[in-house]
């Protein structure tokens, strides 16, 4: 009888846990980015700076791009300051690594996640995914522009399936203009190439 109640109790929870993953993951990837706004307005407060301040703004900026820098590689981070989006290789595929991704995604600042094929430059979906700042005692609930970034792609990787089952996904063109995604790739191939990061991505644009 113990045994069987056990079970039930393990088996609840899991499907508790499976339920409640989606919202918990969300919560994560936004979790560090907000714990460091929580420190930032308790200094404020209590030195009587909370006021309007106008530099404000580009200090949080600053500070979210100095955060990006620091859980990214150097390349991903000079590929964002020179660029400015970051490519995430697809983990879905059979063949997820940079050499022979079967896809990648393009992530842009408060724009939605694109996902492309690097092979040929075939666009594949738009992905739009929202991370607003509740921490912020005025103005705009968005966070800094490199704060997005980073939620989007901490996102993908924790569970790159669960972000994509949440977000809105649309066919290419839906808020982004797919000309200025081909663009962008190839800005991103030529970046590359300049650098001495090698030619991994697309070889032609469809």
């Amino acid at each position: 009888m113990l045994l069987a109640l056990g079970t039930a109790a393990i088996v609840l929870v899991v499907l508790l846990w499976e339920l409640a993953r989606p919202d918990a993951l969300r919560a994560f990837a936004v979790l560090r980015l907000r714990v460091q706004r929580i420190r930032e307005r308790a200094r404020l407060r209590e030195s009587g700076q909370l006021g309007y301040d106008p530099g404000r703004e580009r200090r949080a900026e600053q500070r979210a791009r100095e955060l990006l820098r620091s859980c990214i590689d150097e390349h991903d981070w000079a590929m964002y300051r020179d660029l400015g989006f970051l490519r995430l290789w697809g983990g879905l595929g059979e063949r997820a690594h940079a050499a022979g991704a079967s896809y990648a995604y393009l992530i842009y600042p408060h724009r939605p996640i694109v996902a492309y094929v690097p092979q040929t430059g075939a666009l594949l979906n738009e992905y739009c995914v929202a991370f607003p700042d509740h921490s912020r005692p005025y103005g705009s609930a968005r966070l800094p522009d490199s704060d997005d970034v980073l939620a989007k792609w901490m996102a993908l990787k924790a569970d790159e399936r669960c972000l994509i089952e949440q977000a809105n996904m649309h066919l290419p063109g839906r808020q982004i203009d797919p000309e200025q995604v081909r663009r962008d790739l190839a800005r991103l191939t030529r970046w590359e190439r300049e650098s001495g990061a090698g030619a991994t991505d697309i070889v032609r644009a469809a």
